[in-house]
């Protein structure tokens, strides 16, 4: 099953994608919410009811309507570094003990074919393609072996990294959340689906041009052990987004390093869970007070 957050007609809601178009489930299942974080709360029920939705239902086509980034706003938006071999050989530092984590804020949300910007305080702006996962259950204290009991499906996401901003101090936040920095996408995909979510391809390419190339398989720390780990010291809740690690090939590695710059296109495309692309602009750099 594929659950996406989509407009249409001025109208935000979620539905089901099947072939090339998209089931509104405000219409075919009017019960359910219609927002991502709240049908995720629903729990088990919100998941058989939209499993029952007849193959007969309408559809919308999906070139009329507008993908979102699949949890609008996150409660949490958590990444893991330094978690694929390559990557860490070509950032220069050493294989982690531990996992490495850090926050993004939900406000870096963007939509899997919304722009990017380009900061006005920095020329250092990098890609890292990265599997992301949706949280489906309130959990703590969760075992190795029952890990995947709690994530609700799988998606595309490119932690987009501000590498001054990020590297100039040892919190690495802030590099990481700037505004549209983590789109996401074009859908859930439920595990049923997936199958095994570790030995899936992962790809990134600007401008056409392949820079990352890896698999799943080779994550240091897999999907279940960050849920594992990560519950041990905070409560995991439905919506909140994990980015899962990106593989080497990120522009700040190459010699020389080499940044995206206005007008480049990044697609990132991961087996089994579609693609997502997205176009560099210009921040305006305009100020809000509201």
């Amino acid at each position: 099953m594929k659950l996406a957050t989509f407009t249409y007609q001025g109208r935000t809601r979620i539905g089901l994608v099947r072939d090339r178009g998209i089931v509104d489930l405000s219409v075919a299942a009017p019960s359910l919410p219609q927002e991502m974080t709240a049908f995720l709360e629903t729990g088990d029920a919100a998941m058989k009811a939209a499993r029952e939705v007849p193959a007969s239902a309408p559809t919308i086509p999906l070139t009329e309507v507008v993908l979102r980034a699949p949890v609008l706003k996150p409660g949490k938006i958590l990444a893991i570094g330094l978690n694929y071999r390559d990557h860490v050989e070509e950032s220069g530092m050493p294989l982690p003990e531990n996992q490495v984590w850090f926050n993004k804020q939900h406000n870096c949300a963007q939509d899997p074919y919304g722009a990017i910007d380009l900061p006005v305080v920095s020329t250092m702006l990098d890609y890292e393609a990265e599997m992301c996962f949706v949280i489906g259950k309130r959990c703590r204290h969760v075992p190795l072996e029952r890990a995947h009991e709690v994530i609700a499906g799988y998606f595309v996401g490119n932690d987009v990294s501000v590498r001054d901003w990020q590297l100039r101090t040892n919190t690495w936040q802030i590099g990481k959340s700037f505004d549209t920095h983590g789109p996401m996408g074009p859908y859930i995909v439920t595990p049923d689906e997936v199958g095994d979510p570790h030995a899936l391809d992962i790809k990134c390419w600007v401008n056409g041009e392949l820079r990352q190339n890896s698999n799943t398989k080779y994550l240091i720390f897999n999907c279940f052990a960050q849920v594992a780990h990560l519950t041990q010291a905070f409560t995991l809740e439905p919506g909140d987004v994990i980015f899962s690690g990106t593989s080497g090939g990120v522009g700040m590695a190459m010699k020389p390093p080499v940044f995206l710059k206005a007008g480049d296109s990044v697609k990132v495309e991961i087996e089994k869970l579609g693609y997502i692309e997205n176009r560099v602009v210009p921040e305006k750099g305009e100020t809000v007070i509201v």
